[in-house]
C-alpha cells in the first residue's frame, strides 16, 4: 500500500486551517471505504475456499460410494470371480480409489483448518482494529475542530474589544475638544476610553494565547497524531494483503502435500493392471469348468451287407426277424437305467466279455457276430438327453443330490473337496468353543464364586454331539471324494470304444435326472415322446463315460404297502404285501430303487413301500467298473 500524503501538505497554507480539517476528514472517508473493500475481498476469498472444501468432501463421498457399490458382496458368487487377475486388478482399483477419496477429504480438512478457520478469526480481529483506528482519527478531528472554534471565538472577541476601544477614544477626543462640555463629562469619557483600551489589551493577550495553543495543537495533529493513525491503518492494510497472499500459498501447498500419496494410488492401479495375466486366467477357467469326461472313441463300422450274401429263404427270414427282436435286448441294459419314467422292458444281463476280434476296439467285425441296428444308436442318444437336461437344471438353481453325482467327475471332485474343507472349518470352530468352555469350567471349579461349573456341561455335551455329527459328515464326503478320485482316469489315457459293448448310465445320475424332471415344467417324458425323439436325433457319444456296471448290492428290504403299476420306463410293478430288496435309497426325489430278482429291478414311489435298511450294509455307492475289465 502506498503511503498517503499528509492532508496539511496537500492543501497548503496555515491561513486556511478549516479547509485542511475538511480535507483531512475526506481522507478518512476514503481510507474507510478502501479498508472496508479489503475486508470484503478477504471474506470473498474465505467463501471461495469454503465452497472448495465442500466440493472436495462431496467428491470424496461420491468416490467412496462408487467404490463401495462395485465391491464384491460377502458370501456371494462375486467373491469367486475375484480369483482372476483381471478382476483382482479391478478390486485393487476400487481399493485405491477409496484411498484416493481419502486424500480429497484430507484436502478439505486442511483447507478448513489452515485457511477458512484462520482467516475467519483474522477478519474479526481486523474489523476490531480498523474500528479502533478510525475511532482515534475521528476523535483527533473533533479535537482540532474544537480548538479551531475556540480560536475563532477569541479572535472575534479581540476584534470587538478593539473596535469599542477605538470608538471610546474618538468620543473622548470629541468631548475634550468641545468647550461647552463640562470637565466632569470629559473625565468620564477619558475613563471610559481607558477601560476599553484595557479590555482590548486583555482580549489581545487571550487571543494571542489561544492562537499559540491552537497552532501547537494543529502542529501536533497534522504532524504527529494523524500520521500515526494513517501509519497504523497502512500497516493494518499491508498485513491484510500479506495474509491473503499467504493463504493463497497455503491453498496450493495443501494440494501439493497429497500429490505424492495420490501418485502412489495411481502407481498401485498401474501395477495391478500390469499384473493381469491372460494365460493364468484362461488356465483357471479351464480348471474350473473341465468335466473330467474322456473323449469318445471311434465308432465301429457296421457291415449291413453280410445278410445280402446269404441266400434269402423263408427260414432265414424268420431267423432274421427273431434276431431283430433279440438284438435290442442284447446289451440294452443302459436303456433301463437311463430314464426312470420311460416304459421299461426286463433288463437283460450284460453281454459277456469276449476275446474275439469283434471285441477288440476298432478291430474287424466277425460276419457271424450279431450286430445291433443303427436305431439302437439313436435310442442311446435319446436316453442320454435327460442327462443333459439335468445339467441345465443346475443352471436354473434346482437342488442337486447331496453327493453331487449330477456333476461331471472333475466338477464333482472340486465340490466334494470344498464341502470337506467347509466341514473341517466347522469342526475347528466347534472345537475352539469346546476348549473355551472347558477353560471356563476349570475357572468355575477353582473359583466357585465366579459361576456354576455345572452350567456349562449341557453346552459341552451339545458341542461334543455336533463335533461327532460333523466328523461323520466328513467321513461320508471323504468316501465320495475317494470314490471320485479313484474313478477319474489318468490324464494320458486315450479311451476307445469297444465294439459290441454299449455302456450303461450311472444310477446316481438317473436319480438326479428324475429329481430334475419332477421340478421341471418340461419333464413328463412318455414312451411315445421317446420314440419320436429317437427317430429325430443322430447318435451321440455323450454317455461313453457311463459304462455297464455290476449289479448294485442289497442295502435292505422293503414291504409294499400298496399296489403299484409300473407303466413307465424305469419303474417296476409291485403287489401289496410283497417283500423286495432295496438297492438304492430315496435321494430326495420321492423314488426308491428295488429289486425282485436278478433280472427285475426298478423304481417305486417311496410312499408305497416300508423300507428296512440293513445297518451292516456298506459301500452302497460302489464305483462304476467297466465290463470290459
Amino acid at each position: 500500500m502506498v503511503s498517503l500524503p499528509h492532508p496539511y501538505v496537500l492543501h497548503g497554507a496555515v491561513s486556511a486551517p478549516c479547509l485542511c480539517c475538511r480535507k483531512g476528514k475526506d481522507q478518512f472517508d476514503n481510507l474507510e471505504k478502501h479498508t472496508q473493500w479489503g475486508i470484503d475481498v478477504l471474506e470473498k476469498y474465505i467463501k471461495f475456499v469454503k465452497e472448495r472444501t465442500e466440493i472436495e468432501l462431496s467428491y470424496a463421498k461420491q468416490l467412496r460410494n462408487l467404490s463401495k457399490k462395485y465391491q464384491p458382496k460377502k458370501n456371494s458368487k462375486e467373491e469367486e470371480e475375484y480369483r482372476y487377475t483381471s478382476t483382482r486388478a479391478f478390486l485393487a482399483t476400487l481399493n485405491e480409489m477409496n484411498d484416493y477419496a481419502g486424500q480429497h477429504e484430507v484436502i478439505s480438512e486442511n483447507m478448513t483448518s489452515l485457511i477458512t478457520g484462520e482467516l475467519t478469526r483474522y477478519v474479526q480481529e481486523l474489523k476490531q482494529e480498523r474500528k479502533s483506528h478510525f475511532h482515534d482519527g475521528r476523535k483527533a478531528q473533533q479535537h482540532i475542530e474544537t480548538c479551531w472554534k475556540q480560536l475563532e471565538a477569541s479572535k472575534r472577541r479581540f476584534e470587538r474589544d478593539c473596535k469599542e476601544a477605538d470608538r471610546a477614544q474618538q468620543y473622548f477626543e470629541k468631548m475634550d475638544a468641545d468647550i461647552n462640555v463640562t470637565k466632569a463629562d470629559v473625565e468620564k469619557a477619558r475613563q471610559q476610553a481607558q477601560l476599553r483600551h484595557q479590555m482590548a489589551e486583555d482580549s489581545k493577550a487571550e487571543y494571542s494565547s489561544t492562537l499559540q495553543k491552537f497552532n501547537s495543537e494543529q502542529h501536533e495533529h497534522y504532524y504527529t497524531h494523524i500520521p500515526n493513525i494513517f501509519q497504523k491503518i497502512q500497516e493494518m492494510e499491508e498485513r491484510r494483503i500479506v495474509r491473503i497472499g499467504e493463504s493463497m500459498k497455503t491453498f496450493a501447498e495443501v494440494d501439493r502435500q497429497v500429490i505424492p500419496i495420490i501418485g502412489k494410488c495411481l502407481d498401485e492401479i498401474t501395477k495391478a493392471a500390469e499384473a493381469v495375466d491372460h494365460k493364468n486366467d484362461s488356465q483357471m477357467v479351464i480348471e474350473a469348468f473341465k468335466s473330467g469326461f474322456e473323449p469318445p472313441g471311434d465308432i465301429d463300422f457296421e457291415d449291413f451287407t453280410q445278410p445280402m450274401k446269404r441266400t434269402v429263404s423263408e427260414s432265414s427270414l424268420s431267423n432274421s426277424r427273431g434276431d431283430g427282436k433279440s438284438e435290442p435286448k442284447f446289451g440294452s441294459k443302459s436303456k433301463g437305467k437311463l430314464w426312470p419314467f420311460i416304459k421299461k422292458n426286463k433288463p437283460p444281463p450284460p453281454p459277456p466279455a469276449s476275446a474275439s476280434p469283434s471285441a477288440v476296439p476298432n478291430g474287424p467285425q466277425s460276419p457271424k457276430q450279431q450286430k445291433e441296428p443303427l436305431s439302437h444308436r439313436f435310442n442311446e442318444f435319446m436316453t442320454s438327453k435327460p442327462k443333459i437336461h439335468c445339467f441345465r437344471s443346475l443352471k436354473r438353481g434346482g437342488a442337486g443330490p447331496e453327493d453331487f453325482s449330477n456333476l461331471p467327475p472333475e466338477q464333482r471332485r472340486k465340490k466334494l473337496q470344498q464341502k470337506v474343507d467347509e466341514l473341517n472349518r466347522d469342526i475347528q470352530k466347534e472345537m475352539d468353543q469346546r476348549d473355551a468352555l472347558t477353560k471356563m469350567k476349570d475357572v468355575y471349579i477353582k473359583n466357585p464364586q465366579m459361576g456354576d461349573a455345572a452350567s456349562v456341561d449341557h453346552r459341552l455335551a451339545e458341542l461334543g454331539q455336533n463335533i461327532e455329527k460333523l466328523r461323520l459328515e466328513v467321513q461320508k464326503f471323504e468316501g465320495w471324494l475317494a470314490e471320485v478320485e479313484g474313478r477319474l482316469p489318468a490324464r494320458t489315457e486315450q479311451p476307445r470304444r469297444q465294439s459290441g459293448v454299449y455302456e450303461a448310465q450311472n444310477p446316481s445320475g438317473v436319480n438326479s435326472c428324475a429329481q430334475d424332471r419332477e421340478s421341471s415344467p418340461d419333464g413328463s417324458y412318455t414312451e411315445e415322446q421317446s420314440q419320436e425323439t429317437e427317430m429325430k436325433v443322430p447318435a451321440t457319444d455323450f454317455d461313453d463315460e457311463f459304462d455297464d456296471e455290476e449289479p448294485l448290492p442289497t442295502i435292505g428290504t422293503c414291504k409294499a404297502l400298496y399296489t403299484f403299476e409300473g407303466q413307465n420306463e424305469g419303474t417296476i410293478s409291485v403287489a401289496e404285501g410283497e417283500m423286495l430288496y432295496v438297492i438304492e435309497e430315496d435321494k430326495g426325489d420321492g423314488w426308491t430303487r428295488i429289486r425282485r430278482n436278478e433280472d427285475e429291478e426298478g423304481y417305486v414311489p417311496t410312499s408305497y413301500v416300508e423300507v428296512y435298511l440293513d445297518k451292516n450294509a456298506k459301500d452302497v455307492h460302489k464305483p462304476l467298473q467297466k465290463i470290459s475289465e
